[in-house]
């Protein structure tokens, strides 16, 4: 479909197309894997992107919903602090972190971006602009943490960042023979702040998932060598790399994924690796390689990212990962993070293991996809909401318990279904 996307700078010029426009649904910085963000209107933020007020003293920012985390990085790291949460991009508005209620590599150590979040102004359907907290309009609160955007346009929101004494890393790289190994490296290294694994999502037998664990903490002056010290807040570089063309789809095989995997996880000569890195490459490798979907060729790309609770991790895991080897739908990308207790209304972690796939897009993907749902389900597990772009109702309803109760509170607060998406629509929430 093509959406009709309008910008806003100030308040009033929203509050009167909202009052005046019906299948209405806010749109970021558009990192969304899927249709989360498409409607007939689009009203993006982007323009919407002043901070209020920071307090140095105290790390509490607040900020109009369409700021992107790279410009507050640019804010906050010179002042010695960082955001308390953050997924693989910095190239996400505060806003789109709040209707996600993303994650990171931190979840199991300090939860979602919601738990930062001291409270935030939603344009509701009625034109009014409500703001809500943990203590105030608790109802809207928790619905629009990982709300998709159903129950208004998110306005503003404080937070509270986390204090740094460098912006560089000290991580550490083990590698795991296989997934069993990885698990209990994940719990062993469970008091780490930032933990993620890169995994092979194509190898067999013995060597099956095996992996590398990569460990961060928030490196202090004293892991830092006479250089570093120099300039102890370094910011990301505004240096990208571009991918020039679509990569043709007959080089993305399971031979190409294989060599990709074999390469990857012999880099590391030693078992065990440390350095110190600035935080740009730890926490978005990514970000440096402009229009790199095109690496998957001109058909695409789908992420595909579940959660299964701790008890059936292992044997859930053990069991897609078969799978995904049985077909040869291999993932150039997999990557498997630890999520700790999440008690919340509808947003996606819960405690157990997350594994995020990236599948370019080929005849019989879609079907092996309703399979991998399937399983999910059986074991407990969900979709994560951002990420899709495909899963059917059931799913939905069936992996998020507190569906129901997120539905009457969004009609609450949107009983005319004016906000409302692709994505909504076809997970039969707003229909």
């Amino acid at each position: 479909m093509r959406s009709n996307e309008i910008r806003f700078e100030k308040t009033n010029q929203v509050v009167d197309f909202v009052k005046t426009h019906s299948e209405i649904i806010s749109r970021g910085n558009g990192r969304c894997y899927g249709d989360a963000s498409l409607a007939e209107n689009a009203v993006s933020t982007l323009n919407y992107d002043k901070v209020i007020s920071f307090d140095n003293a105290t790390g509490v920012i607040d900020c109009e919903a369409g700021i992107t985390m790279d410009s507050i990085l640019e804010v906050i790291v010179p002042k010695g602090w960082f955001l308390p949460v953050t997924p693989g991009t910095k190239y996400i508005t505060i806003g789109g972190a709040v209707a996600s209620n993303i994650h990171g590599k931190n979840h199991h150590i300090d939860g979602t971006f919601g738990n930062h979040v001291i409270d935030l102004d939603v344009l509701v359907s009625s034109g009014d602009i409500i703001t809500c907290s943990s203590d105030l309009n608790s109802n809207l609160f928790e619905a629009t943490l990982g709300g998709m955007g159903l129950t208004g346009i998110i306005l503003r929101i404080k937070f509270k960042l986390k204090k740094i004494e460098t912006s560089y890393i000290k991580q550490t790289q083990i590698k795991a023979r296989n997934l069993a190994e990885i698990l209990d490296l994940f719990e062993k290294y469970q008091h780490s702040t930032y933990s993620v694994a890169w995994i092979d999502c194509l190898k067999t037998g013995t060597s099956s998932g095996r992996s590398i664990l990569i460990l961060g903490e928030n490196a202090v002056l004293d892991d830092l060598n006479d250089h570093q010290r120099l300039s102890p807040f370094p910011l990301h570089s505004k240096r990208h790399l571009t991918f020039p063309v679509n990569i043709p789809s007959f080089i993305l095989n399971k031979y190409t994924v294989k060599a990709f995997n074999f390469a990857y996880y012999h880099k590391n000569l030693r078992q065990q690796f440390d350095s110190i890195i600035p935080y740009d490459p730890f926490f978005y490798p990514l970000d440096i390689v402009l229009h790199w979907n095109r690496g998957y060729g001109r058909k695409g790309v789908v992420q595909y990212q579940f959660v299964l609770p701790k008890e059936t991790s292992q044997v859930g895991l053990t069991d897609i990962l078969q799978r995904i080897n049985k077909k040869g739908m291999g993932s150039f990308l997999a990557v498997l993070k630890l999520f700790g207790k999440q008690e919340s209304l509808i947003s996606f972690p819960m405690e157990g293991y997350t594994l995020a796939l990236d599948f370019p897009i080929r005849d019989g993907l879609f079907e092996f996809l309703d399979e991998l749902d399937r399983l999910v389900l059986e074991y407990g597990g969900r979709i994560y909401l951002t990420k899709d772009a495909r899963m059917k109702p059931e799913m939905f309803w069936g992996g998020y318990p507190n569906a129901k109760r997120f539905v009457e509170i969004v009609k609450h607060y949107n009983p005319d279904l004016k906000f409302r998406s692709l994505l909504s629509d076809r997970l039969q929430i707003t229909i």
